[in-house]
């Protein structure tokens, strides 16, 4: 890790535009041996099947009768896979629901080999469209900032649930360039490629872009510890969602927070009707304005 730190650093300075194209391409490539430990995970039972996705292939994962019940679609995050969410399987099959999971491209049992929001986006959606109207979507960290975009393009659920979800892709930039020593010049640029090219703009991604367009309840749940994805960035989620209420835990960091027993409860209390958590309401002193 200290090379590789060493070189971008260096490489910020003599190379720029070079070692901005390299930052950029392992930004979008998973963390290695996340495929690995998802083949190695349990299955729980599901039934394995495969959906085409442009190029590439993603692996499915349900359990339940998804054609006769109602549908709660699970999106993990980043260098994760569709498995992690097992131990909510039975208490959501309890409750009556069909469950539907998948690997996002360049992830668990999928093809592919790099990643993007967008591509993690676009598989929500693919997948949901697939099955029909959903009963809700629960999603993790990059998961829920999927989730989120697909839903404010129109994705169907009627009720939504995003765990410690990223709100910023140019704060997760940030992050990711002070991991690997990038200079601060060249994380402020980091998308400039990918937007030249796509004609996207990434700020059309932040969390103050999509969630006033999501038309559904919503529940976000983030630990005000998490040291991988601020606190902030899941309350602005619920500050610019009118529909949404904020759930803060302690002691839970950004990954137990996916699987813990008290957010399993809490969310299957959300999906029965029940209010939880609290409303978040702007005011001029929070760094977005009024919303």
């Amino acid at each position: 890790m200290a090379l590789l730190r060493a070189r971008f650093a260096v490489g910020s300075w003599l190379t720029p535009s070079s070692t901005l194209h390299r930052a950029f391409r392992l930004f979008g490539t998973p963390m290695p041996g996340a495929r690995e430990k998802a083949r190695q995970s349990a299955t729980g039972g599901a039934r394995i099947g495969e959906l085409p996705f442009g190029r590439e292939r993603l692996a499915v994962y349900t359990w339940g009768d998804p054609a006769t019940q109602p549908r709660v679609l699970l999106a993990h995050g980043w260098s994760s896979f569709g498995l992690r969410f097992l131990p909510w399987i039975e208490p959501l099959r309890r409750a009556g629901y069909a469950v539907i999971t998948f690997d996002q491209p360049a992830h668990g049992r999928s093809t592919g080999h790099r990643a993007t929001l967008p591509m993690f986006a676009e598989g929500v959606q693919h997948v949901a469209a697939h099955y029909g109207p959903l009963a809700a979507v629960i999603g993790h960290s990059l998961g829920g900032a999927a989730a989120a975009i697909a839903l404010s393009r129109g994705l169907q659920a009627e009720r939504v649930l995003l765990l410690a979800p990223a709100a910023d892709p140019f704060a997760a930039a940030q992050r990711f360039g002070g991991f690997i020593g990038l200079a601060q010049h060249l994380t402020r640029r980091i998308f400039e490629d990918y937007e030249a090219i796509t004609a996207q703009s990434v700020a059309d991604f932040q969390a103050q872009a999509t969630a006033p367009r999501i038309g559904r309840p919503g529940l976000v749940v983030h630990d005000i510890e998490d040291a991988e994805v601020p606190w902030a960035e899941g309350e602005r989620y619920a500050r610019y969602w009118p529909q949404a209420t904020l759930l803060s835990t302690t002691g839970l960091g950004h990954h137990r927070i996916a699987n813990a027993p008290e957010v399993m409860e809490a969310a299957l209390r959300f999906l029965d009707g029940e209010t939880v958590g609290q409303r978040m309401v702007s005011t001029p002193e929070l760094p977005f304005g009024v919303a």
